[in-house]
């Protein structure tokens, strides 16, 4: 299999190549470029057993022409700075294609959360805000759930930052318990906008759902309710997976039966649920790589980063991907799925439920009003079928990929805040006249 591109640079390579035609200045494609800041810290643990040990955390802002910045924090084992700042890129993205006042940015700490005990993980969290606390804040830059995770861990999160700053502050974290501040819906939040954008692709694509096959790698929250909302939809889920292997039936699974012994066996099986009863059903079980070669319609990444590069890109057999993962095809990979006419359904686009349910979320601990789950959800489909809409619509009036349009969408927005401030243009004109 060929080498993995760096995430980072892989990231910036498709702002340069998408930017040369885009319609925007070389200025804006430049901004792009270059993280606005990046935080570095060494955090220390107190473990259980009285040792120190030290962890390493990054934040970076990456952009905030369009307001503060926004986006996750990730516990895993594999965080680097280079990642951090390729999802604060595409949070960047993201955001300004939603429409949403924000800016992009990303964190995380290089951890292995599952071998800690619950008091570690809280102290943890603890110190990864006293480390940042300077830099987040409801104007200035408002954290999120993301890779292992959670509403408790932000809840955590929340109550140190209130401490150090003695006031309360519940705009400074979204993803929060709905009792302590959080919004109802955002738990699902990032798998419904999948499905959404999935309704949408169908819709145009005149797709009848009980005949499509949908294979998704990954089994976390979000490809959850996205795989609850395909199921309930009448699309049949014939493969899941985990990050230890997936399992494959011909006759398709039932999900909330997967979902019920994965909460608590901890363990991906087949199996079919009655109450508290469940059986085992016939299947095969597959690694994560043989489940991305499924012969199936619908492919859904929806783990981690670069699962599909260019070694595996020609054996991927379904013509429609949707990606709920962040970058999990690699630009070398996209241009061979391109070639084969796959359609790909862009992160940017298909997991934005995340954050605009997080921004719903804001808007509620700005104002102090919480909304009703209908609220929430009417709203997230409006948010959801105008940004397809917008991307479907650009990609067929200039001839270009889904995600070239969404990168063009979202960079021109960019560029309009950008040329309000004043671009080369503008000081260049003032200069002459001068």
């Amino acid at each position: 299999m060929a080498e993995v591109a760096n995430v980072y640079q892989d990231a910036l390579q498709r702002v340069r190549a998408i930017g040369e035609d885009a319609g925007v200045s070389d200025e804006v494609v430049e901004q792009l470029l270059h993280p606005k800041a990046t935080f570095c810290a060494s955090l220390p643990l107190r473990m259980d057993d009285g040792s120190m040990r030290y962890f390493k955390g990054y934040r970076c802002r990456y952009n905030d022409v369009l307001g503060p910045t926004k986006g996750g924090i990730r516990y895993h084992p594999q965080v680097t700075l280079d990642e951090v700042q390729a999802l604060g890129l595409w949070m960047t993205i993201k955001c300004a294609l939603a429409g949403l006042p924000y800016g992009g940015a990303k964190g995380g700490i290089e951890v292995q959360p599952k071998e800690l005990s619950p008091m570690e993980l809280e102290r943890l969290s603890r110190a990864y805000v006293r480390a940042m606390a300077d830099v987040i804040g409801p104007q200035i830059d408002i954290p999120a759930p993301d890779v292992y995770t959670n509403a408790r861990i932000m809840g955590w999160m929340m109550d140190e930052f209130e401490a150090i700053k003695r006031q309360r502050a519940p705009a400074v974290i979204t993803g929060k318990p709905v009792r302590l501040g959080g919004s109802v819906g955002r738990d699902e939040a990032t798998g419904r906008g999948a499905y959404l954008c999935v309704r949408e692709l169908a819709r145009r694509l005149d797709w009848e759902p009980a005949s499509k096959r949908v294979a998704i790698q990954g089994f976390g929250n979000a490809a959850y309710h996205l795989a609850r909302l395909l199921e309930q939809e009448g699309y049949k889920i014939v493969a899941v997976s985990d990050s230890k292997g997936g399992i494959y039936s011909e006759q398709g699974f039932d999900i909330e039966s997967l979902w019920h012994e994965k909460q608590t066996s901890r363990s991906m099986r087949a199996v079919y649920c009655e109450q508290s009863v469940c059986q085992l059903i016939e299947h095969q079980e597959i690694s994560n790589a043989e489940l991305l070669e499924l012969d199936v319609d619908l492919l859904v990444p929806a783990a981690l980063e670069n699962v599909i590069t260019v070694g595996n890109a020609n054996a991927v057999k379904a013509g429609h991907i949707v990606e709920v993962a962040n970058g999990p095809i690699d630009s070398t990979a996209e241009k061979v799925l391109e070639q084969r006419g796959v359609t790909v359904v862009p992160d940017v686009l298909a997991n934005a439920g995340g954050v605009t349910v997080s921004y719903f979320e804001w808007v509620q601990g700005m104002s102090g009003y919480p909304w009703d789950l209908e609220t929430v959800r009417t709203r997230l489909a409006e948010y959801m079928t105008r940004s397809f809409d917008k991307v479907w619509d650009t990609a067929a009036d200039e001839g270009r990929t889904l995600r070239s349009a969404a990168y063009v969408v979202a960079m021109r927005r960019i560029a309009e805040a950008v040329t309000a401030h004043g671009d080369r243009e503008y000081f260049g004109d003032q200069g002459r006249k001068g």
